[in-house]
């Protein structure tokens, strides 16, 4: 193959990567070769992923039966058992072919009778480590049997689901707004929440609370629930404990039903290591999917890694990436722990010189399956998204591949919440730097795509401390109702509105927010374990919190959904940068623009100031659309919201003339003001 020649346009429109362009060329020239490769055997990246078409079990219409197919190249004997030939494990052998693929056929006529839809199976596999009880890894329905807790795969065959009539595009929503969940514990009972529960009670809410986006955790198959779905076990199979296949597809169904995208929370950087439940040595060696030895295991995670320079490994994980866009219609992936992927250190490093995208530390084999998978996903279904979970800053995560890029369409803004749970740990809010929050929002590449969100969800487990718990902490649970008076819970809501509101309109081109975080869920997630008493009573979203009229979570979920309502209505996401006007660190006030749109936040704790002067971009009639301290929202209205204010010609401090408007600017709050051309009585919000 030839050598690139021309620049790569990403070489070309950033200086900074000039000195590492041959780094550069040789990273996308290992993307094209495999391509080529690709290309030559399978016709088109698409239909080289199909590996969920030929493995697992497949049925055969000219011999009118079912195949068992698995990759097993270290096994010295492989053999399938189950409810079908009454649990004889060494009765069915499978055969093996030259490349390590072991395959058993069940004729229709024999196994009618037996072999039926919900049927369970194991494979009983002779390797280098003893004859072992495992599930296939194609597996597409695993289930656990509640007395023995252990897990077998399901012979999974239902009539086809009906599609017909799905045919819903994510890129005519807009820009993102991204609602995380996880299906399990979005319920309010204690246990398990289900598909079916999900559809049929909190997609509504997503939708009323107005994200256009559904963000899903845990989907795939992993055997402790309190993994939150991040070590999976079975990549085919959808997470039994909340349901069939079938249910979740339903719920798919019924999000695009309502407008909304559903993305998946996709874990391709690591895999249990469980032997009974997972794909760690399956054949009986310890490299059929990871590295040998140490270089297969994540030490920080207690899991194993997968080779992606392995032929096997990356066909397998395409035709996973194929698989849940083609079978289940979800609308792209959150691709999660990029860095650990991209990494052999898994970016537990500085990342302080411009050598560290380019040296011995980067996995070059991540690299290219990543960018394989990110034009997968956008050959396959073009209106799909991708997001990377990406701390590093890896050059051209979020470039066009054709650019020299890796081809992802968002990077998550992991440095904003960061910054927000540093703040609110370390420093007093009185003594907040306005021009490093400035600096921590805005500070990305025009051209990348962020996703910005105020806090993780990391944040809300048993250890950590969501923003509203970080705030008010124990007084949440004797002052929140509307009727008391604290001044804990009075500035905890305050900051809390204040920080998503200047989150949303200055850190990106898409938002997120996990699910009950909009109104200050008071409580952490702790999952049922042995230290708690295998309890779910904090495993689970306390909706009626927000529902409940005598109680102040109420106002911060209506502050949510005005807040979406105005970054929707107004396109401020797509307004690409804001547009800083002032910076005022004496009185902590900060003024910037997106559109029509002004945005005036006072982080001081007690400086309201009369007749607040402040510059505009443009001259008109500015009146306030939203503020956090609106009595609607549980503030004070210490301002009209009928107020209307005039621009008027001023010198700023260097002299130049431009425009100027006087407001009321109030202590601890924020208030966005649409500008008219002054000829309109008022400006009609709705919100």
């Amino acid at each position: 193959m030839e050598k690139t020649t021309r620049r790569l346009p990403i070489v070309e429109r950033d200086e900074w990567l000039q000195p590492v362009e041959a780094q550069m060329n040789l990273r996308h020239e290992r993307y094209e070769r495999k391509m080529a490769d690709i290309g030559r055997s399978a016709g088109s990246l698409v239909d080289y992923a199909n590996g969920y078409r030929y493995f697992g079990w497949q049925r055969d219409e000219l011999l009118d039966g079912w195949w068992l197919r698995e990759w097993l190249p270290g096994a010295h004997d492989v053999y399938v058992f189950g409810d079908f030939n009454n649990w004889q494990r060494t009765e069915i052998r499978m055969q093996r072919d030259a490349h390590g693929v072991w395959s058993a056929f069940f004729p229709e006529a024999m196994y009618r009778d037996r072999l039926r839809h919900g049927s369970l199976y194991k494979l009983h596999v002779h390797g280098d480590n003893g004859w072992k009880d495992r599930i296939p890894a194609y597996a597409t329905r695993v289930v656990q049997d509640e007395a023995t807790k252990n897990y077998t795969a399901q012979f999974w065959a239902p009539e086809p689901f009906d599609w017909q009539g799905d045919a819903f595009d994510a890129s005519k929503n807009g820009s993102l707004m991204i609602y995380e969940a996880h299906v399990g514990m979005a319920q309010e009972k204690e246990g398990v929440g289900t598909y079916r529960e999900f559809t049929e009670k909190i997609l509504p809410i997503i939708k009323k609370d107005g994200y256009n986006a559904v963000q899903l955790m845990a989907i795939a198959e992993h055997p402790y629930y309190g993994s939150f779905g991040y070590h999976v076990s079975s990549f085919f199979a959808p997470a039994s404990r909340c349901g069939t296949p079938e249910e979740l597809k339903e719920l798919i169904r019924r999000a695009h039903e309502l407008g909304l995208a559903v993305i998946m929370d996709l874990v391709h950087a690591h895999y249990v290591k469980n032997l009974n439940e997972g794909i760690n040595s399956l054949d009986g060696t310890d490299h059929l999917y990871s590295p040998p030895g140490d270089a297969g295991y994540q030490q920080y995670w207690d899991s194993k890694l997968f080779d992606y320079g392995k032929e096997e490994v990356q066909h397998f994980l395409l035709s996973n990436v194929k698989y849940w866009l083609d079978e289940f219609h979800f609308d792209g992936y959150r691709f999660d722990g990029v860095t650990s992927m991209i990494y052999h250190h898994h970016g537990y490093v500085d990342f302080d010189c411009r050598e560290r995208f380019f040296d011995e530390g980067v996995n070059r084999d991540a690299l290219t399956y990543l960018t394989l998978a990110n034009r997968l996903v956008h050959d396959f279904r073009p209106a799909a998204v991708t997001i990377a979970e990406d701390v590093s800053g890896m050059p051209g995560m979020c470039i066009p591949i054709a650019d020299g890029g890796i081809g992802f369409d968002y990077r998550l803004g992991m440095a904003i919440p960061d910054f927000w749970i540093k703040e609110l740990k370390e420093v007093p809010d009185e003594e907040w730097n306005i021009w490093e929050m400035w600096d921590v929002m805005t500070n990305r590449l025009p051209e990348v795509k962020t996703v910005a969100y105020a806090e993780s969800h990391d944040q809300a487990l048993v250890g950590d401390k969501t923003l509203a718990f970080r705030l008010m902490d124990k007084e949440m649970y004797y002052h929140m109702d509307r009727a008391s008076e604290s001044i804990v819970i009075d500035r905890g809501m305050a900051l809390h509105k204040m920080i998503r509101l200047m989150t949303i309109s200055t850190g990106g081109q898409a938002y997120l927010n996990f699910m009950g975080n909009e109104f200050g869920h008071p409580e952490w997630i702790d999952f049922p374990r042995e230290g708690n008493g295998w309890s779910y009573a904090h495993a689970r979203r306390q909706w009626s919190l927000a529902k409940n009229g005598f109680l102040r979570y109420s106002w911060l979920g209506d502050f949510d959904k005005a807040m979406i309502k105005l970054v929707k209505r107004y396109k401020v996401l797509e307004d690409s940068y804001a547009w800083n006007l002032a910076m005022d660190e004496c009185n902590k006030t900060m003024v910037f623009s997106h559109g029509n749109l002004l945005f005036v936040f006072n982080w001081h704790p007690t400086a309201s100031i009369p007749d607040y002067e402040l510059p505009v971009q443009a001259p008109g009639k500015y009146v306030p659309v939203l503020s956090t301290d609106e009595r609607r929202f549980g503030g004070q209205e210490r301002q009209a919201m009928d107020g209307e204010h005039f621009s008027f010609p001023a010198q700023d401090g260097d002299n130049t003339e431009r425009p100027h408007i006087r407001i009321y600017n109030t202590s601890r709050t924020a208030t966005v003001y649409l500008r008219t051309d002054g000829r309109q009585p008022s400006a009609d919000t709705g919100l």
